[in-house]
């Protein structure tokens, strides 16, 4: 009985937002016409925007923006570069949600082409709000694969974890690897990568069409640190590495190279190594990953990046004052 309430109240809903936003009703004439209320109106346009039935895209971007997306694409050989606007609030938080909506509307076009049949995907929290923010698409055809571990160390679902999302926005098959992110030694890393399935998903990875990844930093802030998937121990060893990224697992100095730390040994999944030639597209949010943004940009695999004003006002800065002290 429940279920049904619950398809009815959708139904109300979708048909009550497409009136109002599409064909610019109001409240009241919305209310006359599927008679009810306006305040349950109201709410049902409000359970539409919760539930993702309603999605907003912005075209255009700034001329600052549009400057900083050449500069960027030159300066790192990027195949595309989309920079959100600064939403004015200057914290993490509106700069994901300025890196989302932007990165919504473009993996909605590329996951919409029929070209592309398989997509390998990392785990980021800002990559997590792009998919939330995407609309839904009709391709049951479409093959959605983790190129990374899918479970924390203690085997819980790793938060930012975006295969059932995927496969929920697109209706296609999703894939997770149900290995940790990070083995606890080399010895358990060959375990879980002798293991004939995981073999299986890390094959069919590799032949992605596209990849889409999040850049992580390394800094107590970052997710790592906070969902408990890397040790006090590892994290000091980082910080005594000069790591400043963490891309697909894998650690990276401010210029590119690989850190030699032994947490990125024990990553189970693909190296970005395997994929580079491929198309990857990095989401990124906040100028507090400027460091992590630089390093993998630095390490010559990214070919489109999606990130926001501020971090890319702060990439040009960084990048500037390195050129100045080079000269």
């Amino acid at each position: 009985m429940q279920a049904r309430d619950d398809d009815w109240t959708n139904y109300l809903a979708i048909r009550a937002a497409w009136l109002s936003f599409v064909g610019g009703r109001t409240q009241g004439e919305i209310a006359s016409q599927l008679g009810i209320s306006p305040a349950k109106v109201h709410r049902l346009i409000a359970h539409a925007q919760k539930a993702g039935y309603v999605k907003f895209h912005v075209e255009g971007r700034p001329l600052e923006c549009l400057e900083l997306e050449e500069l960027l694409a030159d300066q790192f050989n990027l195949k595309t570069c989309i920079i959100a606007p600064d939403l004015g609030s200057g914290d993490q938080e509106s700069a994901i949600r300025a890196v989302a909506s932007a990165g919504a509307h473009v993996l909605a076009g590329i996951l919409g082409s029929p070209n592309v049949r398989k997509v390998g995907v990392g785990m980021g929290r800002t990559l997590k709000a792009a998919v939330e923010e995407m609309p839904r698409l009709a391709r049951p055809d479409l093959a959605v694969m983790s190129i990374c571990g899918s479970l924390t160390r203690t085997l819980a679902a790793n938060p930012y974890d975006v295969v059932q999302l995927l496969q929920d926005r697109t209706g296609g098959e999703g894939y997770y690897l149900p290995v940790p992110y990070f083995a606890e030694t080399l010895e358990e890393k060959e375990m879980f990568l002798g293991q004939r399935s995981v073999q299986d998903l890390l094959d069919r990875a590799r032949k992605a069409d596209v990849f889409v990844v999040g850049i992580g930093s390394v800094e107590e802030e970052g997710h790592l640190i906070q969902r408990g998937m890397i040790t006090a121990e590892e994290q000091e060893e980082l910080d005594q590495s000069g790591a400043a990224s963490d891309l697909m697992g894998r650690f990276l100095t401010l210029d590119g190279e690989v850190a030699p730390v032994r947490i990125g040994d024990c990553a189970v999944g693909l190296h970005f190594n395997e994929v580079k030639g491929s198309r990857l597209i990095a989401l990124v949010g906040g100028e507090t990953k400027v460091d992590a943004t630089l390093a993998a940009l630095r390490a010559g695999v990214i070919t489109d990046l999606i990130a926001d004003e501020t971090l890319a006002r702060a990439l040009r800065d960084r990048i500037g004052l390195k050129l100045a002290q080079s000269a």
